[in-house]
């Protein structure tokens, strides 16, 4: 028998000092207490925006004082900004981006000059920073898109279905009052046959803009399906609701779309609902639904208010 190792137990004899060196720069990894290891270590545990912030903040000032840090980009239609702190005099302004690609701004500021040194140390964290802010930056474009109607630009049913879910825990919680309307244009049907779908387009896309002149930078506006439109009234109660409702009326009577030297208009009708306490959202939903349905067997270019119970099945929530 020779005395000669056989293949695979010599893999196994080469590969034990690599298995030590692996264990070894795992641990002092893990163990390493320095603020570019640390914030490098921390920044690969999220992918929210406002997080990772919040941890490049508190590592750097571990390393650099100062007195204000703003981080400023724009994400779709939304500016995202954080800010820790009161700035001074002196300051410090970087552009982050990668590949050509903008990922924000981060500026600092303080009383005190910022020596040489401590710019090295600030440019250093954020080449550590940047991919993981880009990462988060990428995934909160990616869920925008998925919370944002195409067309209008305006969220979208899914995104109502969230804010009618978080209003309904907030009420339950704190007592918060908040109303809904939901707006369905009138005969939009005919429009689209007589005109063409881009005027029609065009039309919803107005009605969105109006929408935001007629409420509040804190209420929510979304588009759940086709010329339907919701709005959230957070601390509202149903005589201002009723307001509201009645100026968004206005508002979308007002709109004019030019279709070959003559202009198209647009009337609409709403439902209106206050939350109830211990009410879900289907079924606050299906109240203003069937407020809706009452406006437009009406007339139609009116308000309603809902009743405490829903007097039918809702249209979107039936089987």
């Amino acid at each position: 028998m020779s005395g000669t190792t056989t293949p695979i137990t010599a893999r196994k004899h080469e590969s034990t000092p690599n298995l030590r060196a692996i264990r070894k720069a795992s641990e002092q990894w893990r163990q390493a207490d320095d603020p570019y290891t640390r914030v490098c270590r921390r920044m690969a545990t999220s992918l929210s925006l406002e997080t990772l912030i919040a941890i490049f903040a508190e590592e750097l000032a571990s390393l650099v004082s100062y007195d204000q840090l703003t981080y400023r980009h724009q994400l779709g239609n939304q500016d995202f900004v954080y800010a820790s702190g009161m700035g001074g005099q002196h300051r410090c302004d970087y552009r982050l981006a990668l590949e050509g690609v903008n990922y924000g701004g981060l500026t600092l500021s303080r009383r005190l000059r910022f020596a040489e040194e401590e710019l090295a140390a600030i440019e250093q964290m954020l080449s550590i920073a940047i991919c993981p802010i880009r990462n988060a930056c990428c995934y909160a474009s990616v869920q925008q898109t998925a919370l944002t109607d195409s067309l209008t630009s305006i969220p979208n049913k899914r995104a109502l279905d969230e804010a009618l879910s978080r209003e309904c825990h907030l009420g339950d919680r704190h007592g918060n009052t908040c109303s809904l309307i939901l707006c369905d244009l009138d005969n939009f049907k005919r429009v689209n046959d007589t005109y063409g779908h881009v005027v029609g387009d065009h039309i919803l896309k107005a009605v969105a803009l109006e929408l935001a002149k007629a409420t509040r930078n804190s209420d929510g506006i979304f588009r759940f399906g086709g010329e339907e439109f919701a709005i959230i009234l957070p601390h509202t109660p149903e005589s201002e609701a009723r307001k509201v409702a009645e100026r968004i009326r206005e508002f979308i009577a007002a709109i004019k779309v030019n279709c070959g030297g003559k202009d198209v208009m647009a009337t609409a009708s709403s439902g209106i609902a206050m939350r109830q306490h211990g009410e879900t959202s289907d079924q606050w939903l299906a109240r203003a639904d069937d407020a809706l349905y009452r406006a437009k067997a009406r007339g139609r270019n009116c308000s309603r208010v809902a009743s405490s119970v829903p007097t039918q099945q809702p249209r979107f929530l039936t089987p």
